[in-house]
């Protein structure tokens, strides 16, 4: 026997017998806790209910008496969860990420994670993709969200969650907005406002310009879009920026333009230290931020099992 079934158990008598209002209170199926009572009673080798044809009726004699100890089994469990959801709230969740995620993304997980874990603060460590593994690496936090150089880090775990581009941003009436088909000698005549990390060795920008043997004339890095944005504003320089990082306040003096078939898309991870031991609220923070993971997926990841991160399996996440 399992807890599941004393529980279906238990609550088919709480809910006067009956298996509909028994299903929605533990959010399942009636076959499921049909099934989940015939197994316990093959087990058991005794019927608990007295029946007539399919329906219940009350519990049997010898029903009343494993009720009794299934109760107190259920209601134990209950408390050694409740000791756990308690120990976990009380606590601190550290993510090192970058401000796009900060800012435009994580509003709305953070929004939902708190209705969840009420009592759990959430500490934001800002920086650029090398700054947030290093935090990683080093401890001092549980885990970062962050893009590009985070799976160069050989002695961190990664896993892919999303697919993200680059966008130039250049004030109304520039002449980039007249080019139908915008090539990167097109960019390159401009100077350019851009991330601090944009022209690493392994960015997708920085990959781009050379490949085509061309040195772009970078006036301008920063870590924040919005510092990106002020400073295209101010005529210093062509913004090249990460789409997710726009909204329609920037449209008001601002044209975009996409660059998705310029540069390759980027990707986005999340960045584990091997010795991390996973709590049930940092898995479902990060189920929150991409669920379309899996907590199978992100146990294996933290186990150093292989999780496959092969191009197909890239170019098949959702676009930030």
């Amino acid at each position: 026997m399992n807890i599941n079934q004393l529980r279906s158990f238990v609550e088919i008598v709480k809910n006067n017998f009956n298996i509909t209002n028994t299903a929605e209170k533990l959010y399942t199926s009636q076959p499921t806790i049909s099934k989940q009572i015939k197994f316990l009673e093959e087990e058991l080798n005794v019927s608990l209910f007295i029946r007539k044809n399919n329906t219940l009726l009350a519990l049997s004699p010898i029903g009343k008496q494993i009720y009794q100890i299934a109760s107190n089994v259920v209601g134990q469990i209950e408390k050694i969860k409740d000791v756990v959801t308690k120990e976990e709230q009380a606590v601190n969740l550290h993510i090192a990420t970058t401000y796009t995620q900060i800012r435009y993304k994580l509003p709305d997980v953070v929004d939902k994670f708190r209705v969840i874990y009420p009592n759990v603060s959430i500490h934001f460590h800002q920086g650029e993709p090398t700054q947030i593994a290093d935090m990683v690496k080093h401890g001092e936090v549980d885990f970062a969200i962050g893009t590009e150089f985070m799976h160069f880090y050989a002695d961190l775990l990664t896993l892919p969650c999303y697919r993200w581009t680059y966008s130039v941003i250049v004030p109304k009436n520039h002449p980039l907005e007249d080019i139908e088909c915008m090539s990167i000698e097109d960019l390159a005549r401009y100077p350019l406002i851009t991330y601090v990390f944009g022209f690493r060795e392994h960015s997708a920008l920085n990959r781009v310009f050379y490949q085509s043997g061309i040195i772009p004339k970078v006036v301008l890095t920063a870590t924040d879009a919005e510092i990106i944005k002020h400073y295209v504003r101010l005529g210093v320089g062509v913004g090249v920026i990460a789409t997710a990082a726009l909204d329609d306040r920037d449209l008001t003096d601002l044209s975009i333009i996409h660059l998705d078939s310029l540069i390759p898309p980027s990707f986005t991870y999340i960045c584990l230290n091997q010795r991390a031991h996973m709590k049930n609220y940092m898995y479902d923070f990060i189920l929150l931020y991409a669920p379309h993971l899996d907590k199978n997926t992100i146990q294996r990841c933290e186990q150093w099992q292989e999780v496959d991160c092969s191009q197909a399996v890239l170019d098949n996440l959702p676009m930030l």
